[in-house]
């Protein structure tokens, strides 16, 4: 089906998170395949990244370093596009101007998936659901539909040549368990992941753990999709924005 080749083969695909390291926690691993299939992404990261890390060693210049931790870690995955709004850690809101950024983003990139934090608090593992986390898919969500695509909402982008743009499929990470609808297997690719959260090395005070936990989420998320024994995999929320299956305002 056409749609499903939109969203196995995507050629642009922006990715959004609170902080430095989430998107490698929730997405990378899939960016990966994608990038090694000819795909280009671009991250962008809202918040500086401030209140993150665990030695006082690094609070002078931690924002700075968590940019340089990320921009490596992007690599990792074949990432070169990397852009950060510099929002204050720990008080990101869905505001105006947030949004409006956002939407700025998405209109340059014009990207076939949008990947975002999830707006909605997870129980399971409440981790996922830092509110600056909530804020981010809240934030994404509203640029998403209805303003991205409506000329009307931010005209000034409009005017400087920003033309409105309407995004096909919007993925979340991080989301309730009971509302993950896609499982990308990601076996082969472990490694890169693992690696890719690691350059994180401000935020990981016990990095064998880390590396562990997150091989067994991998597998877990894999049973849960009822792939192959041995097999990993990464897990989204997909929701189709603009497909064959909708219509213009509804």
């Amino acid at each position: 089906m056409a749609q499903e080749r939109d969203v196995t083969a995507p050629s642009r695909v922006l990715v959004f998170a609170a902080h430095p390291d989430d998107i490698d926690f929730g997405a990378s691993a899939t960016i990966a395949g994608w990038t090694a299939a000819g795909a280009s992404v671009s991250y962008c990261i809202l918040t500086d990244g401030d209140a993150g890390g665990f030695s006082d060693e690094d609070r002078p210049g931690v924002a700075g370093l968590r940019r340089e931790e990320q921009r490596d870690a992007a690599r990792i995955v074949g990432v070169s596009d990397v852009t950060f709004l510099g929002e204050p850690d720990g008080h990101l809101e869905p505001t105006d101007a947030v949004i409006r950024e956002i939407v700025r983003r998405m209109r340059e990139v014009r990207p076939d998936i949008v990947v975002s934090m999830h707006p909605e608090r997870s129980w399971d593992r409440i981790q996922k659901s830092h509110p600056d986390h909530l804020a981010c898919g809240e934030a994404v969500t509203r640029a998403v539909y209805p303003a991205v695509e409506n000329p009307f909402a931010y005209p000034e982008l409009e005017a400087a040549g920003l033309a409105r743009y309407r995004v096909p499929w919007l993925w979340f990470y991080g989301g309730p368990a009971h509302l993950e609808n896609r499982f990308v297997d990601v076996s082969g690719r472990e490694d890169l992941k693992i690696a890719a959260i690691t350059a994180h090395r401000s935020q990981h005070p016990d990095v064998g753990r880390m590396q562990a936990r997150v091989r067994a989420i991998l597998a877990e998320n894999a049973r849960r999709g009822n792939l192959p024994e041995g097999r990993s995999a990464e897990s989204f929320h997909v929701v189709g924005i603009n497909t064959d299956e909708t219509i213009a305002g509804f």
